[in-house]
């Protein structure tokens, strides 16, 4: 497929701001790409070389594109950097040099998506002596045979700042328009014929939650919300399985609802995991979990997801990043004491002090997620205990679908308890208010945040905020939020980025929320400190004016605060009064930060 085409898609989307007339667009691609190049195409929509769940990153800074923009378009280097201080946009910068300035001895080829995948790829593989070279070389290769507006998307793609709305929603639904013809019914007149095969090719376990097709003689609107409904669950379900799009659109093209039923978990790939919602009290925890209902202590640590395939482990967080390299001492662990062969076990690992033996707030052990040095000694200095509370695969055999006390019966029976090292997470199974009560206690006693209440029949749903497991701590709720500008400091502060705009998540927007700039430390040895959050954001800003700002999402921080208020300011509609930055968490992305229905809840709570 030619690259132009995809621009051309990119266009379409970058002009309009319609969520279903971007999906439309988006399915209408899919539908028409040849099978080879699906799962190219759908990666490149999202601006990605790699799916989610992979680590590699291009790694191509923007003073390395600068060069690479200048050898593409023959132009000196400091002509390519002053048009782009002046518009703020690389991706503008060079469709515009190369439109003006392309050297006309230069012979171009016509791009194709398949070029443009293979040279992104080749972008993490060079590493050592020479590599800016072999790299600026490799994207002006691409530069010099593209078109204006192929470059303009190119360097985007390449810096990370595509930024043409195709979210995970859009893709998702897109997934389903394209390969499913009933979908498309319910958006234009609906095509009975079409319809009607669709019901008969469908196998009676796709269908049997839904209504009963054998007397449907003529389109029935209700019956088809319901199938679409299937449809796009079962593309999301794919999607939960895999982390990966790309590989969802090419097993809907070739298989259709067989080809997405039939993906599965597969150790050493992580899965987004399953999350909570929050309840303020025991009773509601019973409403919504059912009597009885398993509690669990609640640890002030981070999620991790643990892959075993005979003696290799992988361990990833909860943002899907790979952490093995930082974590001998939990791969030890899990080698040495879970008896399967192979399994995905879901676990929270909490830093502890070794002498004291006593559990350590998160943000002491937080900065060993990170940490690519000194990995010995951080093991003996800041040790973590894994608890294991639940588990999606045991020796080939998915465990999501059967009930949650069965998971755990597995837990159980395969993690063999090893003491300040790794065990099962401490539970109770309860019908009554008073002995979760003096549960509750004894967690907090423990130096726990609180308890966890979970549905013994209910299944696992990787990637879900769920109904029926809920956290409960008798107090009020920080919020994790985005940082998505900043502003330099005036005076001592000068060098640092010392405030920080912070937004909560709507689905896939981010609505700012407020501003904060208490909380961190000027000294490193004090705690999280603005020296350390510059180096953070510095490679992130998209834009500034003045002392402010733009910063590409990435980061986000967990934020108290003394009240929430109503407030037309922000866009959210929302902000903190007296906002304090309590820690990093990095464990945690965008997709991961406190909701606007969250910060409403937490709104109407603290009126009562």
């Amino acid at each position: 497929m030619k690259y132009s085409d995809l621009v051309d898609v990119y266009e379409r989307l970058d002009s309009d701001s319609k969520r279903l007339s971007k999906t439309l667009v988006v399915s209408q691609l899919l539908e028409k790409v040849p099978e080879d190049d699906i799962e190219k195409i759908t990666l490149l929509l999202e601006g990605r070389a790699y799916p989610a769940w992979d680590e590699r990153e291009l790694g191509v800074a923007k003073q390395m594109m600068l060069k690479a923009v200048s050898a593409a378009s023959g132009l000196d280097a400091r002509r390519v950097e002053s048009e782009w201080k002046r518009t703020g946009d690389l991706g503008e910068v060079a469709e515009n040099l190369i439109k003006s300035g392309r050297q006309s001895t230069l012979v171009s080829h016509e791009l194709t998506v398949g070029k443009v995948f293979e040279n992104l790829r080749k972008l993490p593989e060079m590493t050592g002596q020479g590599s800016v070279d072999r790299k600026v070389q490799l994207i002006a290769e691409l530069l010099t045979s593209a078109k204006p507006k192929e470059a303009r998307y190119i360097v985007r793609t390449v810096l990370g700042t595509l930024r043409v709305g195709v979210g995970a929603g859009v893709l998702r639904d897109a997934i389903a328009w394209a390969f499913f013809p009933k979908v498309k019914g319910l958006f234009r007149e609906l095509d009975a014929r079409d319809y009607m095969r669709v019901l008969k090719a469908a196998s009676v376990d796709e269908l049997k939650n839904l209504q009963k097709y054998d007397a449907v003689e003529a389109p029935d609107p209700a019956a088809a919300r319901l199938l679409y409904r299937h449809f796009v669950d079962s593309v999301q379900q794919a999607y939960d399985m895999s982390n990966d799009f790309g590989v969802v659109a090419s097993a809907a093209k070739s298989g259709g609802l067989a080809g997405l039923k039939a993906m599965s978990l597969k150790v050493g790939k992580p899965v987004k995991v399953m999350l909570s919602l929050k309840v303020d009290s025991v009773e509601e925890g019973f409403e919504r979990c059912g009597r009885p209902m398993q509690a669990e202590f609640k640890l002030d640590g981070f999620r991790v997801q643990l892959h075993k395939q005979g003696s290799k482990v992988w361990i990833f967080t909860r943002r899907l990043e790979d952490v093995t390299r930082q974590f001998p001492d939990i791969v030890d662990c899990v080698l040495k004491s879970v008896r399967a062969d192979s399994c995905i076990l879901d676990a929270e690992a909490v830093g502890f002090d070794p002498s004291a033996k006593k559990y350590l707030p998160f943000q002491n052990v937080s900065q060993r997620i990170r940490r690519k040095y000194d990995i010995e000694r951080m093991v003996r200095e800041l040790p973590v205990e894994v608890n294991v509370f639940d588990v999606l695969l045991i020796d080939g055999r998915s465990m999501v679908d059967e009930p949650f006390r069965r998971r755990r019966e597995a837990v159980e029976r395969i993690v063999k308890p090893i003491q300040w090292r790794i065990l099962p997470a401490k539970c109770l199974v309860a019908s009554g208010v008073g002995e979760v009560e003096r549960f509750f206690a004894e967690s907090k006693a423990a130096g726990n945040e609180g308890l966890m209440f979970k549905s013994i029949d209910a299944p696992y749903k990787p990637g879900a905020r769920v109904g029926h497991m809920v956290k409960f701590k008798k107090t009020m709720e920080n919020l994790d939020l985005v940082i998505v500008k900043a502003e330099w400091g005036e005076g001592k502060r000068s060098r640092w980025l010392s405030s920080y705009t912070v937004a909560c998540r709507l689905g896939s927007k981010l609505l700012e929320i407020g501003k904060v700039s208490t909380g961190l430390k000027e000294k490193p040895e004090e705690g999280l400190s603005f020296g350390e959050m510059t180096k953070l954001l510095r490679p992130l800003i998209v834009s500034g004016e003045g002392k402010l700002v733009a910063i590409r999402p990435e980061f986000v921080i967990e934020v108290a605060y003394e009240e929430i208020q109503k407030s037309p300011t922000y866009e959210s509609g929302y902000a903190l009064r007296f906002p304090r930055v309590v820690r990093l968490r990095e464990d945690k992305g965008p997709d991961d930060a406190s909701s606007l229905k969250m910060v409403e809840q937490y709104y109407r709570g603290q009126k009562r």
